[in-house]
């Protein structure tokens, strides 16, 4: 089974997929990355679908989060400009024929088919992500419950709130522990999908191309 992940960041989706059980990944992102653990393409995410997704059996794609993310409102407010890629994206999977899943944040115009957080599969960590599929997947997981104090791992640094939430100041190892990604520097874990949330998918995914 062949996945092609777009807009593939360091591999945190791609390396879930692969436990899942898919035998061969292709990432694509407009930037270099340099420590992305399967075959890489660095070009324009869209463009590599429309050419050559005939070649896969199925298409994860995680398009830029910023322009709906409540991470990027304060930038946003202060007039910056995000593309919002998300319905491009669609259109481009639906035209593609292939299996296809959509990754993106809560308050993405999309259909959440699968809501996944950190709690759910078994991870220190609060990070919930909407997945949208073309086979219209659903789950019957709990609903999103924390115990106690978790890690968020937001922007660039160490937001005041995570540090209140928490009653310390995570280290690098503390976020790479909560996201179950070892190989990612701090800046690749905040735009990073954690593997158990491609894991869950992916085999959901495999049982909608086998069934």
């Amino acid at each position: 089974m062949r996945l092609l992940d777009l807009f593939c960041g360091a591999g945190g989706a791609s390396m879930g997929y692969h436990r899942a059980g898919f035998d061969e990944i292709v990432g694509v992102d407009i930037e270099p990355q340099s420590r992305y653990p399967f075959q890489f393409v660095q070009g324009d995410a869209l463009e590599f679908c429309a050419s050559f997704s005939a070649g896969f059996d199925a298409i994860h794609a995680s398009p830029p989060c910023q322009f709906y993310s409540q991470a990027a409102q304060s930038q946003r407010n202060a007039g910056k400009i995000y593309a919002n890629l998300l319905p491009l994206t669609r259109d481009h999977l639906a035209r593609s024929g292939r299996f296809w899943v959509i990754e993106n944040v809560p308050g993405a115009p999309m259909r959440s088919d699968f809501v996944v957080c950190g709690c759910r599969v078994g991870l220190p960590l609060r990070r919930v992500r909407l997945f949208e599929t073309s086979w219209n997947g659903f789950d019957l997981m709990a609903p999103c419950h924390h115990t106690g104090p978790v890690v968020s791992v937001v922007g660039r640094g160490t937001p005041s709130w995570v540090r209140a939430k928490l009653g310390y100041n995570p280290t690098i190892a503390d976020y790479r522990t909560a996201m179950g990604i070892d190989w990612m520097n701090r800046n690749e874990l905040s735009q990073a999908i954690p593997p158990a949330y491609t894991e869950y998918i992916g085999r959901q995914l495999l049982d909608a191309i086998l069934s």
